[in-house]
């Protein structure tokens, strides 16, 4: 059978959660991630509580072959990603040499606050992850990778990372887009979805001042698989408008 790739994102941060930040992230991971042939299958958000985000990565690093975090390693007293990180593949939090040298470079000496070198600081045994814009770094440490939450920054660090991610087929998707309603073709595409088991079938209702109608979007590995999905569903589609 295929090798099936799967990752999780780990969303850190209480800023989220309240809505006063739109995460980004997401999207971006989810799309690049496919184009590797690794598939996102789920997304978590995390306040920032210690036991929360410790429980969350210690279950999800288990689960999938990659788990990305991001949020919560910049200076501040609330960014405490790290930390919690370490505590959940229970090594101590140090000062890794090779990011106090490039941070030291980036700052100089007097403005290399306390505060700026605790990103500095990643878990035991952890390998850096590049930051070109704002130097400080992300990590990996075994399947996980810690990632900033900014999207600018979070983006210069996975394509760092990324030459090094192993994954399979890629998903293909179709979109077909119909005036017809979704109660008038529900069990039609139900029929499809059970014929094409390997094909993911949704359906989005849309409206809008063109009128109302429905996206079907089909997604799969087997790109024959796919074409052949479509044409029914076009077919069920043209039979309602």
């Amino acid at each position: 059978m295929e090798r099936i790739y799967t990752a999780c994102l780990v969303i850190i941060g209480n800023e989220i959660l309240s809505g006063r930040t739109q995460d980004s992230n997401l999207s971006f991971l989810g799309e690049k991630l496919n184009e590797i042939g690794i598939r996102m299958e789920e997304a978590r958000i995390v306040p920032d509580i210690p036991e929360r985000i410790m429980h969350t990565v210690n279950e999800v690093r288990s689960a999938f072959d990659y788990v990305f975090t991001t949020g919560g390693i910049g200076p501040t007293h609330d960014d405490i990603t790290s930390q919690c990180v370490a505590d959940a593949f229970d090594v101590p939090l140090i000062l890794h040499p090779d990011a106090h040298k490039a941070m030291l470079a980036f700052y100089g000496e007097d403005q290399l606050t306390e505060a700026r070198l605790r990103m500095a600081h990643v878990p035991q045994g952890a390998s850096l992850i590049e930051n070109d814009i704002s130097v400080a770094p992300g990590y990996q440490i075994e399947n996980v990778f810690v990632l900033a939450g900014v999207p600018k920054i979070m983006q210069s660090m996975f394509s760092k990372l990324s030459p090094g991610l192993t994954g399979g087929r890629p998903m293909i998707s179709r979109t077909l887009t119909s005036h017809a309603k979704e109660g008038e073709i529900a069990k039609d595409l139900g029929d499809i979805q059970k014929k094409y088991p390997d094909v993911d079938v949704g359906s989005y209702p849309f409206m809008g001042r063109g009128g109302t109608g429905v996206r079907i979007v089909m997604r799969s590995t087997n790109e024959d698989l796919l074409t052949q999905c479509e044409k029914d569903v076009d077919v069920v589609l043209n039979s309602y408008t």
